[in-house]
């Protein structure tokens, strides 16, 4: 796909005329397809650049076959780097947007690669792809399983590339690794172990709400999160740490190892069963969300345990970021982006892959192909396993608090998480955590269809699988 020249816009006004915009500023039918030129750079614009977002904009700015024409940020204090970066690079600056709207009423931006906090993600990644754009969306995907789904249907229905952030699924040393773990390098794997061992400070205990600064434009950051006061001490970063805007280590860091724990066991649906246990323990402050968090999601033919630590610990089987598989002769373990080592059951090595790509160039590659299966991280990947971390995060919000002291491994009952919680009582216990007299969140099991997406007799779970949307910023529903 290249820019739309201004001969092909003539021709293609007619298709146009049937795309009504809505109040939301998204439309009722796909811009028309742009003609394929290889010579041609690709236009993108990246939305949000104040952390992962920087890494995007240098990401494009390496490929020969991309450039980066537009920056979009709702707090304009933090859009520097970005636009010295890019200036550096093409001699000329970006245009800089602050409503990620007027960004995509611009029919010169071909993609657009999102790198904003969670809330936000789906309903920019489903407005840019009504407007005819291919979209590269960071992890997680959605902020709630329902309208990761509806990012599905619209990439479907509109016919956009839609990438998702997880760039381990490009790397050829996992690549390669998984391929030799489902052709039986270790037998039959019936356990796959997500870790995310990252130590997390306490962000701190206020007693006023946080002032927002000038240079931000507050009702555009909020987006389609629920409006009011900020009770933390800063805007950036720490929203993943509250569920009107974030989803805890699970869906922060977690989603990468959650995403390669459910490729390996080559399951291509959400899970059937669902439990958790955990806190946040060791400090109290404004965070709500889990620093400490074991989940099981049962497939019947094989288990997904996730385990997330806050808290200061130290690896499992030598990795603390990554996966470890359980198989029958032997196990794998992935303890960074691109590289995984296969041992037998005494813990030799007897395997090892390694070797790195580029995530971004693999994106560029499927929006010139127009074949949404060269991409590596398809957005029904990214659901899925985004999905994955939501269900895991309901399951603890509908839990009840418990002393678990002397307790804790028997609530494994068939979940194959007896040998998780037994490391974790020692992890606690490491970290001073008194467990007479510190309870543990128990979280609901919870049934669901894998068919449906939808929780089996639970209408208050149900009701946690989307949320309410501000006024103009609704992630739209699939049409009847």
């Amino acid at each position: 796909m290249s820019q739309l020249t201004r001969r092909d816009f003539v021709q293609a006004s007619s298709a146009l005329a049937a795309a009504v915009a809505t109040s939301s500023g998204a439309i009722t039918a796909a811009a028309p397809e742009k003609k394929s030129n290889p010579g041609e750079k690709l236009r993108v614009a990246v939305i949000g650049v104040n952390g992962r977002g920087m890494d995007h904009v240098r990401g494009y700015l390496d490929q020969s076959g991309s450039t980066v024409v537009a920056i979009c940020d709702a707090d304009e204090s933090v859009i520097g780097k970005a636009m010295k970066a890019v200036e550096e690079k093409t001699v000329k600056a970006p245009k800089y947007y602050q409503d990620v709207r007027k960004l995509l009423e611009n029919r010169e931006i071909d993609a657009v690669s999102i790198a904003t906090p969670n809330h936000w993600h789906a309903l920019m990644a489903i407005w840019a792809m009504q407007h005819g754009k291919d979209v590269y969306v960071e992890k997680p995907v959605s902020h709630n399983v329902w309208e990761g789904r509806r990012i599905v249907e619209v990439a479907r229905e509109t016919g956009k590339i839609c990438q998702t952030g997880t760039q381990v699924r490009s790397q050829p040393g996992i690549r390669q690794a998984i391929e030799a773990m489902h052709n039986g390098e270790i037998g039959k794997v019936n356990l796959a172990i997500g870790l995310c061992y990252k130590t997390r400070n306490s962000i701190g205990k206020t007693n006023k709400a946080f002032t927002v600064p000038a240079s931000v434009n507050y009702d555009l950051w909020t987006g389609p999160a629920a409006a009011g006061p900020i009770n933390r001490q800063r805007l950036h970063y720490d929203w993943h740490w509250v569920w009107n805007t974030g989803n805890g280590d699970l869906g922060n860091q977690g989603i990468h190892q959650m995403d390669v724990a459910r490729w390996g066991l080559n399951q291509n649906t959400l899970a059937p069963k669902i439990f958790s246990v955990g806190g946040r323990v060791g400090y109290q402050d404004d965070g709500e969300t889990a620093n400490t968090h074991v989940s099981a999601f049962d497939y019947g033919s094989s288990t997904l345990i996730f385990e997330v630590r806050g808290l200061k610990t130290q690896p499992y089987k030598g990795a603390g970021v990554g996966n470890v598989f359980i198989g029958e002769r032997g196990y794998m373990v992935i303890s960074g982006y691109n590289s995984a080592t296969f041992f037998d059951p005494d813990g030799k090595k007897t395997k090892e892959f390694k070797g790195g790509a580029d995530h971004y160039a693999n994106f560029l590659k499927a929006i010139r192909s127009r074949k949404s299966s060269d991409l590596n991280a398809d957005i029904l990947e990214g659901h899925l396993s985004s999905g994955l971390c939501h269900l895991g995060n309901i399951s603890h919000r509908l839990g009840k608090p418990e002393i678990l002291a002397g307790k804790l491994t028997d609530l494994d009952s068939g979940t194959g998480m007896k040998d998780c919680l037994t490391r974790l009582e020692s992890h606690l216990k490491d970290n001073n955590i008194d467990l007479t007299n510190t309870p543990l969140t128990v979280g609901r099991p919870l049934k669901l269809d894998p068919v449906t997406e939808r929780f089996v007799g639970d209408s208050q779970a149900n009701s946690m699988l989307s949320r309410e949307y501000r006024k103009g910023f609704e992630v739209p529903a699939k049409k009847a």
